[in-house]
């Protein structure tokens, strides 16, 4: 079962109960409603041209966005999320990926916060967050493959601060937090288009080709980065 299959079920419950407690106002438009049970562009899209993954299923919310570009005309052929998080989530994966899909890469670049919000009819100031993420997720995404295909307008050198912020979206699959607020990483270095990570388990734990495979993924499309080394303690 996806994140948003599950995550529907749990709010499907909750909202439930809510809905029966007398004097408390239901928080969620009509609109929310119906992309949360019917949401539209769930799924993955294997071998996608970029993805994009924001925020931790440890804090609540979490989205990951998959998109396929034609390569000519730079336009969004098809576009994806899963989602594990609340209805507001749900929803705004849903509706970020609607407005994304047929637009060119620039295009979906300027979709805001706000727009998901407003075409949502609204969400509770509490879930605003939601909104973001999913802006954010759809980003990263566009960013991914902005760099995978060198089209970087502006070219932050590569340095360790930067390699630590890409790490920050590289989950730890035993806590659910990503591996620098875990601290997993013992040690990052950056010379001469070679960038160093140092990881803080085995060589041959279970999630360690998949950590190895993530990190080289979010370093290795950098611009200046010829070689991505990732060493395990043992």
């Amino acid at each position: 079962m996806e994140w948003a299959e599950k995550e529907k079920d749990r709010e499907s419950r909750k909202m439930k109960i809510e809905k029966k407690s007398e004097g408390i106002k239901f928080p969620y438009s009509e609109k929310v409603l119906e992309h949360f049970r019917n949401p539209h562009n769930v799924g993955k899209i294997e071998n996608p041209d970029g993805k994009g993954l924001e925020g931790s299923p440890a804090c609540g919310d979490m989205v990951a966005v998959y998109i396929k570009v034609e390569p000519e005309t730079k336009v969004i052929e098809d576009v994806k999320f899963e989602s594990y998080g609340c209805a507001s989530n749900i929803a705004t994966g849903s509706v970020i990926t609607d407005l994304a899909k047929g637009k060119t890469l620039d295009e979906a670049k300027k979709i805001t916060w706000k727009q998901a919000s407003e075409e949502l009819g609204g969400l509770p100031p509490i879930k605003a967050h939601c909104s973001v993420l999913a802006v954010e997720g759809l980003r990263a995404a566009i960013r991914d493959y902005e760099e995978k295909h060198g089209l970087v307008t502006e070219k932050e050198p590569t340095t360790e601060d930067v390699v630590r912020r890409r790490l920050k979206h590289v989950m730890n699959p035993l806590t659910g937090l990503d591996i620098i607020r875990t601290n997993l990483i013992l040690k990052t270095s950056v010379e001469a288009g070679v960038v160093r990570v140092v990881v803080d388990l085995p060589a041959d734990h279970q999630f360690a080709p998949a950590i190895k495979e993530d990190i080289m993924e979010k370093l290795g499309a950098l611009w200046d980065v010829e070689k991505v080394d990732v060493v395990f303690t043992a």
